[in-house]
């Protein structure tokens, strides 16, 4: 139970900023950053097919006539494209380096490049902004309030 606490503590930030959407640096940024930084992120010693997919400018700059991500397309984003072909030498990411996107990941990206494929600062440089605290009866703190608004969310009741 004491190792509960501390847990829940940890959760807690995420759990309450928590949409219905597919935001970048909560759903999308881990899986780029897994599976496609190495070859299309900032390192250009590294970079592959001069593509950085850790920027918008750069993953959203036309190439030869072909952009890696379209918002709003999925036809005509590259990337997605690269993402379900089932042609091992266009498959994305290449079969040699041994990663896999599971269709969970695949439906993120394919979610957040329908909802505009908006990207975020990474969290580090985001500032910090005051939540209003929820207006919810009963309670003794600030805490309780933002936890009593997402439990009756989720539908859970609490004894």
């Amino acid at each position: 139970m004491k190792f509960f606490i501390p847990l829940i503590l940890v959760a807690l930030p995420w759990s309450l900023v928590a949409d219905a959407g597919v935001r970048f640096n909560r759903d999308v940024r881990p899986i780029l950053a897994d599976n496609c930084f190495a070859c299309h992120g900032q390192d250009a010693k590294h970079r592959k097919a001069k593509l950085r997919l850790d920027e918008r400018n750069g993953a959203l700059a036309e190439r030869d006539g072909v952009r890696a991500i379209v918002p709003g397309d999925l036809a005509k984003s590259e990337a997605w494209n690269r993402i379900i072909s089932k042609d091992g030498d266009e498959v994305m990411p290449p079969q040699d380096s041994h990663k896999e996107l599971s269709e969970d990941q695949k439906n993120v990206l394919r979610e957040w490049i329908l909802q505009g494929a908006e990207y975020e600062k990474h969290w580090s440089f985001v500032p910090l902004a005051r939540q209003e605290v929820p207006k919810v009866k009963e309670v003794g703190n600030p805490i309780d309030a933002f936890l009593q608004e997402r439990l009756k969310k989720e539908e859970l009741k609490v004894n």
